[in-house]
């Protein structure tokens, strides 16, 4: 249980790491423009829109940091002017991952802390040791020899 905890909370770091990662890229070319949302998704938010040069993009992944977003609205947005397909709602960053993905990471452990600690226990408790059974020999009985 422990290892999977453990999976789950480099995997988190990950995640983290590749939103910080993100966000510097956009901000090192930073790109804007007003962006009309096309399609929310439970895994995505397509959007669509217009760079300087004319040509309308759509992010396949769809905008970072979407909350709050339905179709059809206006948004501002920034994006990666050397690759427009790696854009966020303007003035959103990967601190807005912080709460889910450090929520994730402590109900893990809570869970493989609790866990962990049920199987010690178990552990821990002594099997009940039944008596042997005892034959009781007389005395007077003679013991035959063979």
């Amino acid at each position: 249980m422990l290892a999977v905890a453990v999976v789950i909370t480099v995997l988190c770091a990950g995640l983290l790491l590749a939103a910080i990662r993100n966000d510097q890229a956009i901000t090192g070319n930073l790109g804007t423009a007003t962006a009309e949302v096309d399609a929310v998704a439970w895994d995505r938010t397509i959007i669509r829109f217009e760079t300087p040069d004319g040509i309308v993009h759509s992010p396949s992944n769809g905008v970072l940091y979407p909350a709050g977003l339905v179709a059809g609205d206006l948004v501002r947005i920034e994006y990666d002017a050397t690759d427009p397909d790696l854009a966020r709602v303007a003035g959103r960053t990967a601190t807005l991952t912080l709460l889910p993905l450090g929520t994730t990471i402590l109900i893990t452990w809570v869970v493989a802390g609790a866990v962990a600690w049920l199987i010690r226990q178990r552990l821990r408790r002594e099997p009940e040791v039944t008596e042997p059974e005892v034959a009781v020999v007389e005395a007077d009985t003679p013991v035959k020899s063979g």
